[in-house]
């Protein structure tokens, strides 16, 4: 029976089952069983509260099937969920195989590194003198470019360079953009890019002398214990593999044929969850490639001016709250993916769905996971500042306590460095002037850009060498146990101690804070310790049955604490989100007022409840939310024409879409890309008069707007301290 075949029944037996079939799996799910694969399980509770939290991430909408599996030390946890088929009403289990999209890339990665450890590859070697198909371009290429998504090579440039439907060569996946120029010179900036992998791939068959599939089978699944994993070709395809599926109007289709040859060094293979978590325990215990390798391979690159661009060599890399985190994810038609390694903590996590389109979702289960087992199972929650000086420099205490933690037990009980250390006192007095008061109330956005950069090489790293001292002399004082504790604890935790070890170590003034943040530390901890509310210490508000019963007890510790209080809006967003799912329009509104009420500095709860006025076509009330938002610090980078227009392009519908673009013209009016965004939308809408008139409108603005500067865009206007990859890559939380 022929694909196009097999694809119509399936489709034609999902619309016969119904919706109420789609629903989140209810049933036991299908684990491995004791033991299988590693040296013992998770304790019995353990493995109920990773369960507990997997189901209540699921109960949250459509879901077809969904394989976990988390690693610690020798303990291991692999169980799968709903079902591999719909139509078939086939099951998912542990030995259920899925497209790994992009995840790809970094099993490519480790095959160049091998090579270059061989002296079979050089990481300074122009890709053009490798690969006989790929032309010399204006500027050099090289294999350490194309590692770091620095190259320059180009994306997909429409749909018909992205949507192959054919069986390709290795020679014919590189011809489809071998002629095409250079974005930009390399190292100049990040683009996140297949095509380049592509070039990796061809250059480890001409390396190797074997084919990009042999070789990756000898050398890369077969010494990790991938014993499922292959390229995801029809040869190779068994009953194990899941069918995949797309969220459309609340409901499950089957996905569109792709075949993946035409990236296969980008995101050509297919594997389980178990050869996922394979693969992150190979990394970890550096078995693919010698420590020192795999180190470099761990730390971020930079563009030429010295900009942090959270993405190594073949995975993406940066602290979580006080974690170093190792990870890639994937995303293709039938497909969602995403591993995640903690390689201080011996820790790996791994997801894998097929249903497309579900980064943010596997992000959010991977955060929740990495609670429960690294976390203790306490819930950390952001905080909410009502006033935007303190905002900004609590973001600055954030990020100094989650990249010192991190980076200190990266380079201790990891693979990782520090980097050099010439003038400590110079590094805490750079740190006390970006976090002084004084300096950001005179222009709070450029404080938090500064704050947003201070861990790059450009400001001489220091936040990293700065935080990194401040975890030493924690350990030294408290020991390894107690370090450990800070990145559940939140970096309050972790300055009052390091203050309090100052005075009882003597630590010389020169590596210590002065008064005025002392005195802001004082003033956050005694708010946020008013607003606490124990029953929430180990659980969301969405994972609740009754949330309503603790609304009181919410808005009296938030009356009790106006300056600093637990941020709760994320818990409450998806309380609405829910709702939107089941069409609940009135509920959907309430949650998202009562996270504007008791958050109305948030800017994730204003744009959402911004959204969620316009899917009610209640447009009149938006533009006064939005305004609320841009005025605070974060907001004027994340509500910025460039923020914007992202957002546009995630909305969830045409109309809440459109709504947004004529908000975004009343907040900048200057901006003739919102305007040209704006009469696209609106003409495709049938606004022909509105569209027209937007047009003229973006004229004006084209014709008064200066003359553009040379410099490249600042990280406020990029939304974060370096490039972020797209879906392919991995979806970062607001803070760090």
């Amino acid at each position: 029976m022929s694909p196009s075949l097999l694809k119509s029944l399936a489709a034609a037996v999902l619309l016969l089952l119904g919706p109420a079939s789609l629903a989140a799996p209810r049933g036991a799910p299908v684990c491995e069983p004791a033991g299988e694969g590693a040296d013992a399980s998770f304790a019995p509770e353990v493995q109920r509260e990773l369960d507990a939290i997997v189901r209540a991430e699921l109960s949250q909408g459509p879901v077809a099937g969904m394989s976990v599996g988390v690693t610690r030390g020798g303990q291991r946890w692999v169980c799968a969920y709903g079902q591999r088929d719909v139509a078939r009403r086939l099951p998912a289990t542990p030995r259920t195989t899925y497209r790994m999209a992009s995840v790809t890339k970094s099993f490519t990665a480790v095959a160049v590194m091998q090579l270059v450890e061989q002296g079979k590859l050089s990481l300074d070697a122009d890709i053009s003198t490798l690969v006989p198909g790929y032309p010399a371009k204006q500027w050099p290429v090289t294999v350490r470019d194309l590692l770091g998504h620095l190259s320059g090579v180009p994306t997909y440039d429409g749909t018909a360079s992205s949507n192959n439907v054919k069986a390709v060569s290795t020679a014919e996946a590189v011809a489809v953009f071998a002629q095409k120029p250079l974005a930009f010179e390399p190292r100049t900036r990040y683009l996140y890019t297949t095509w380049g992998y592509n070039l990796l791939g061809a250059a480890v068959e001409a390396a190797s002398g074997q084919s990009y599939r042999d070789y990756l089978r000898e050398h890369v699944f077969g010494p990790a214990g991938m014993a499922h994993a292959d390229l995801d070709i029809t040869a190779t395809r068994d009953e194990h593999q899941a069918a995949g599926y797309r969220l459309q109007g609340g409901a499950l289709k089957p996905s569109r044929f792709l075949d993946v040859s035409s990236r296969f060094g980008g995101g050509g293979t297919r594997a389980t969850v178990g050869d996922m978590l394979g693969f992150g325990r190979a990394v970890v215990a550096h078995t693919l490639v010698k420590r020192e390798t795999m180190g470099r391979m761990q730390a971020s690159m930079a563009t030429a001016d010295g900009r942090l661009t959270d993405y190594g060599m073949g995975f993406a890399t940066y602290p979580l709250r006080g974690h170093y985190l190792v990870a890639h994810a994937g995303g293709q038609p039938e497909t969602t993916t995403l591993l995640v390694m903690f390689p201080a903590e011996d820790t790996v996590i791994a997801l894998a769905t097929n249903v497309e389109g579900e980064a943010k979702r596997l992000r959010r289960l991977s955060i929740r996971l990495m609670e429960q087992v690294l976390e203790d199972g306490v819930t950390r929650r952001d905080a909410h500042l009502a006033d935007g000086v303190d905002s900004v420099v609590y973001e600055g205490l954030g990020r100094i306590a989650s990249y010192g933690l991190a980076y200190h037990q990266w380079a201790t009980r990891g693979p990782g460095s520090l980097p050099e250390e010439t003038d400590l006192p110079g590094a805490f007095t750079q740190v006390s002037e970006m976090l002084s008061r004084k300096e950001i109330a005179k222009d709070s956005r450029a404080a938090l850009e500064r704050i947003r950069g201070g861990h790059d090489p450009r400001l001489g790293s220091v936040f990293i060498r700065v935080g990194a001292h401040m975890a030493r002399t924690l350990e030294k004082a408290h020991g390894a146990e107690r370090l450990r504790t800070y990145p559940a604890e939140g970096p309050l935790s972790f300055f009052s101690d390091y203050l309090a070890a100052c005075d009882a170590q003597g630590v010389p003034d020169t590596e210590r804070f002065g008064g005025p943040l002392r005195e802001d530390l004082l003033r956050f901890v005694t708010s946020w310790k008013r607003a606490e509310l124990p029953p929430l210490k180990r659980q969301r508000l969405d994972e609740m049955k009754n949330p309503e019963r603790l609304l009181a007890s919410l808005r009296t510790a938030a009356a009790a604490s106006p300056e600093v209080r637990p941020d709760y809006s994320d818990e409450l967003l998806r309380l609405a989100e829910g709702h939107a799912l089941k069409k609940q329009t009135a509920a959907r509104l309430k949650w998202l007022e009562v996270a504007v009420e008791l958050q109305p500095k948030s800017v994730d709860a204003r744009v959402a409840l911004a959204q969620g006025l316009l899917a009610a076509k209640r447009d009149k009330e938006v533009l006064p939310h939005l305004r609320e938002a841009l005025a605070t610090p974060q907001g004027s980078s994340s509500l910025s024409p460039a923020g914007l227009m992202k957002r546009v392009g995630e909305a969830e519908s045409a109309q809440v879409g459109l709504g947004l673009l004529r908000a975004g013209v009343e907040l900048h009016p200057d901006s003739p890309e919102l305007w040209e965004a704006l009469a696209k939308r609106a003409g495709a809408q049938g606004q022909k008069a509105e569209a027209k008139a937007a047009l003229r409108q973006a004229r004006r603005a084209r014709e008064s707007a200066p003359v553009p500067s040379a410099s490249r865009p600042s990280a406020v206007e990029r939304g974060a301290s370096g490039p972020v990859p797209d879906d392919h890559g991995l979806v970062k939380p607001r803070q760090q």
